[in-house]
């Protein structure tokens, strides 16, 4: 088995907090199907700053990544397969899906 860390980018917020707790079941379930392939459920994120190569310093980043989590699959299309019922992906999102390499 691998590590592999799912980026979110984009969707939409919950607007209320109906919403909002409809949308944490969600990805509680999802976390439950993944069972033990869930390394860590990782976290949203909230501000953010990018730091360019020159040194400066700019408000937001630049991918616009909402979060993240690290999971244990065969191999990367595996972990793809495991994307496939991310909640963000509901909400217009997309998961992206990158080897953790081992050093």
């Amino acid at each position: 088995m691998s590590k592999f860390v799912f980026a979110y980018t984009g969707g939409t917020a919950p607007e209320t907090q109906a919403e909002g707790e409809a949308v944490m079941a969600a990805w509680m379930a999802w976390f439950t199907t993944l069972g033990e392939s869930v390394i860590d459920g990782g976290n949203p994120f909230s501000d953010a700053k990018t730091v360019a190569a020159d040194g400066s310093v700019s408000d937001g980043g630049k991918t616009a990544l909402g979060g993240y989590s690290i999971i244990d699959a065969i191999d990367l299309d595996d972990a793809a397969n495991k994307a496939k019922g991310c909640p963000v992906l509901q909400a217009g999102g997309a998961v992206e899906v990158y080897t953790a390499m081992d050093m």
